[in-house]
C-alpha cells in the first residue's frame, strides 16, 4: 500500500514538473532524476527513465511551436548540428553511480544559478537587439552542452536555455522554441546511445503511468505558455530547486 501510495505521489509530481517546465521550454528531465533518484536504485534506469520522459514532453512542444511559427529551423540548426553526436558520445560514457551522480549534481548546480542569475536579469523582449554570435561559437555551444546532455541523461535545454538569455540571442518564446527542439534531439541521441553501449534500462510497469502523466502535462504546460505566461518567476524557483538539488547530490556522494 506503501509503495501504491508512493506510486501515485510521483506520477502526481512528474505531471506537475511537466506542466510547469514546459511552460518556460524545458522537458524536466533534471527534476525527474532527482525524484527518480529517490525511488529506484539502478541509476541507469533512472537516466534512461528520464530521458524518455523528457522525451514525450518536448515532441508535443515542438510540435505546438511549429504549429503557433515560433519554430526557426535555420536558426537553431547550428546549435543542434553537434549536439546530436556529441549527446550520443556523451551516452556512450559508463560512470560508476557516485561519479554519476557527482557530473549530475555539477551540472544541476551549474543550471540552477544560472536560471537565478537570468531571473536577476531584464527579461530579453521581441523589441531588443539581439547579440550576433560566430556559427562556430553556435557550433562549440551546441556541443558542449549536448555531450554533457548525454553523459548525466537529460536534454540540456535547461543549461543551454539560460545561457542564450544572458547572451541576448533571441526573444523569449523563440529561446523556449529552440529548448524544446534541443532536449528532443538530444534526449533521441541519448537514448541511442544508451541501446548501443548497453547502459539502456526501463522497467515499463513504471515507465507507462510516467509518461502518460508527463505527455499530459507537457501539453497543458505548452499551450498555457503559448496563451501569455509571465516565465521569469517559473524559472527563477525551478533554478533555486535545481541549483539545491544538485548542491545536495554533490555533497552526498562526494
Amino acid at each position: 500500500m506503501a509503495w501504491d501510495l508512493n506510486l501515485l505521489l510521483l506520477i502526481f509530481s512528474f505531471f506537475v514538473i511537466a506542466t510547469l517546465y514546459s511552460s518556460v521550454g524545458f522537458g524536466g528531465g533534471s527534476s525527474y532524476l532527482a525524484l527518480l533518484a529517490l525511488f529506484l536504485p539502478n541509476f541507469l534506469e533512472i537516466k534512461s527513465t528520464a530521458l524518455l520522459c523528457n522525451l514525450v514532453v518536448v515532441s508535443g512542444s515542438t510540435y505546438l511551436f511549429i504549429k503557433e511559427g515560433i519554430f526557426d529551423l535555420k536558426k537553431f540548426l547550428p546549435l543542434a548540428i553537434c549536439s546530436v553526436p556529441a549527446a550520443f558520445l556523451g551516452a556512450t560514457f559508463s560512470l560508476t553511480q557516485s561519479v554519476f551522480f557527482i557530473c549530475l549534481g555539477s551540472v544541476l548546480a551549474l543550471s540552477g544559478a544560472l536560471l537565478i542569475l537570468q531571473f536577476f536579469t531584464q527579461p530579453v523582449s521581441q523589441k531588443m537587439e539581439y547579440a550576433q554570435h560566430s556559427g562556430l561559437f553556435n557550433l562549440g555551444l551546441g556541443a558542449g552542452s549536448g555531450f554533457i546532455s548525454g553523459l548525466v541523461g537529460i536534454g540540456g535545454g535547461i543549461l543551454l536555455s539560460p545561457i542564450l538569455h544572458l547572451l541576448r540571442w533571441a526573444d523569449a518564446r523563440t529561446i523556449a522554441a529552440l529548448a524544446s527542439f534541443f532536449i528532443l534531439v538530444n534526449s533521441i541521441a541519448g537514448l541511442m546511445g544508451q541501446l548501443v553501449s548497453g547502459n539502456f534500462k526501463a522497467a515499463p510497469s513504471l515507465l507507462v503511468p510516467l509518461l502518460l502523466a508527463v505527455f499530459l502535462g507537457g501539453q497543458l504546460g505548452t499551450r498555457v505558455s503559448l496563451r501569455k505566461i509571465k516565465p521569469q518567476a517559473v524559472k527563477g524557483l525551478t533554478g533555486v530547486f535545481i541549483l539545491y538539488i544538485g548542491l545536495k547530490l554533490v555533497l552526498e556522494y562526494s
